[in-house]
C-alpha cells in the first residue's frame, strides 16, 4: 500500500487542522492505520490509531481528547482531526499501515509510510 499525507501548515496555538492520508490499492480495510509525528531532535512517536472498522480508536495520552481520528473504507482515507493545538505539537506528521489486528503504539510495529506532512503551531 502507498500512502500520501496532507493538510499541514501553519496555525496558531489554539486553532485546528485536519490531517489526511490517502492510500492506495483495493485492501485497504485490511490495514490498521496509524499517525505518529516527529518533532526536531525527538523521536517519532505515536499520536493515534485505529483498527480496520473504526471502532477502535486509541490515543496518545498528550493528544487525547483534542485529537480525532477517522477512516473510510470506501474512500481508502484516514483523517486526524486535530484541535485545541499547541505550539508543542509542532511537527512532521506521518500516517502508517500495518497489516495486522492489533492497533500497535510502536514504530516498529507499522509496514508502510507516508512522507509526512509538516505541521506547525505558533504561540
Amino acid at each position: 500500500v502507498q500512502l500520501q499525507a496532507s493538510g499541514g501548515g501553519l496555525v496558531q496555538a489554539g486553532g485546528s487542522l485536519r490531517l489526511s492520508c490517502a492510500a492506495s490499492g483495493r485492501t485497504f480495510s485490511s490495514y490498521v492505520m496509524g499517525w505518529f509525528r516527529q518533532a526536531p531532535g525527538k523521536e517519532r512517536e505515536f499520536v493515534a490509531g485505529i483498527s480496520w472498522s473504526g471502532g477502535r480508536t486509541y490515543y496518545a495520552d498528550s493528544v487525547k481528547d483534542r485529537f480525532t481520528i477517522s477512516r473510510d473504507n470506501a474512500k481508502n482515507t484516514v483523517d486526524l482531526q486535530m484541535n485545541s493545538l499547541k505550539p508543542e505539537d509542532t511537527a512532521v506528521y506521518y500516517c502508517a499501515a500495518r497489516l495486522g489486528a492489533v492497533v500497535g503504539r510502536d514504530v516498529r510495529n507499522y509496514d508502510y509510510w507516508g512522507q509526512g506532512t509538516l505541521v506547525t503551531v505558533s504561540s
